[in-house]
């Protein structure tokens, strides 16, 4: 199915590549940063006030992302579009990849979708985004992948402690644990190992593209309120370039 006739002349690709010169090992993605919803969904009969929040991306990724690929010297590729039209993250044919609801909010442009609108949502958006990352690590003679997320500071009532969670599990998760031990070490910082989160079958980047090949990676979680802002983005991303540039020197 060609996604050309799905997204409008006017909508943006799915994907966004943040190159800065340099040699860096790393590839930063970001399932979540974007915010965009195609034409043809309107608002997805979703308010501002909804589309503002952490149910429709990953707050601060976004900007984070942009400062730490320039801090490294390496590439970020993020999805444009909401996790709402379609979850990057997932996998294709899960009952997640477009929620119906989230956290108390319906989202009625997802209800009832037959198998082709789904067909054509993954085709437009889901698997573009997957097939830049697999291009991306197809062209490198090296490859860590950072996968970059950001998490609500209450969830379900639950007011989450942590500033910063690695989540690992599965593949090669060294690298990882690693960058795990260098946060705790620095001092200073609420770190969560595998929280607010864990790594499990529910994830479906990191899996798919550093598992199988054996990639080092690590899923980096930084609370929202943290990085809302420009200033709160370059500051956490001073402290993950210094960070994962350590765990790379200790290898």
């Amino acid at each position: 199915m060609s996604a050309a006739p799905w997204l409008g002349p006017s909508d943006p690709a799915p994907v966004e590549r943040v190159a800065p010169s340099g040699d860096s090992p790393f590839l930063l993605i970001g399932d979540h940063a974007g915010i965009a919803v195609p034409t043809r969904l309107r608002s997805l009969g979703v308010s501002q006030a909804d589309m503002a929040r952490h149910i429709a991306c990953d707050i601060g990724v976004r900007g984070m992302g942009e400062a730490l690929a320039t801090m490294l010297g390496a590439p970020f590729l993020h999805q444009i579009y909401s996790r709402l039209v379609i979850d990057c993250n997932r996998a294709p044919d899960s009952p997640g990849a477009i929620p119906t609801e989230s956290d108390g909010t319906v989202i009625p442009a997802n209800q009832s979708l037959s198998p082709e609108e789904t067909a054509a949502r993954v085709a437009a958006i889901h698997a573009p985004y997957q097939d830049a990352i697999a291009c991306a690590i197809a062209g490198r003679s090296e490859t860590i992948l950072v996968s970059l997320h950001s998490f609500t500071p209450v969830m379900d009532g639950f007011v989450r402690p942590w500033e910063i969670g690695i989540l690992h599990g599965g593949g090669d998760p060294r690298f990882a644990v690693a960058m795990l031990g260098v946060l705790q070490a620095r001092g200073g910082l609420n770190v969560g190992d595998n929280e607010p989160y864990q790594m499990d079958s529910i994830d479906h980047t990191v899996p798919r593209h550093a598992f199988g090949a054996g990639l080092p990676y690590v899923e980096i979680e930084v609370r929202q309120d943290l990085i809302a802002d420009a200033m709160g983005q370059r500051a956490w991303a001073t402290i993950l370039a210094e960070t994962l540039t350590a765990t790379l020197s200790a290898r």
